[in-house]
This record gives structure tokens, sequence and C-alpha cells, in this order.
């Protein structure tokens, strides 16, 4: 595994997403506009990430 870190924030509304959208958002555990997470750099984080990148703001 590697350690390396994604910083993800959330950039805009999850109102009119489609519900997997929200539900990858929240999974990576985004909850407000403007909040920024560090996930791992793992093949399920960037699938959730890509589900949503539109919302997304990835560093």
């Amino acid at each position: 595994m590697s350690d390396k870190q994604i910083t993800v924030k959330l950039t805009r509304s999850l109102i009119g997403s489609k519900e997997f959208q929200k539900n990858s958002v929240r999974g990576l555990g985004l909850f407000k506009i403007g909040q920024t997470v560090s996930v791992q750099d793992t093949p399920e984080n960037r699938g959730m990430i890509n589900k949503a990148i539109h919302l997304l703001q990835v560093n």
C-alpha cells in the first residue's frame, strides 16, 4: 500500500446530483461546501472521486 494522500475539497452543492454521486461524496467524508479532507490514494477512492469530479477540487 502506498502512503500517498489526496486532498479533496467539495466546491459545489449536492442538490440535484444523482444518488450515487451523493453517496460517493459522502463516502469520501465530505458533508459541507468548502470542506477539505485528505484521503489515501487508492483505486477505490479514485473511483469515488471520478464519479463526482465536477463537484470536487482535487490536489
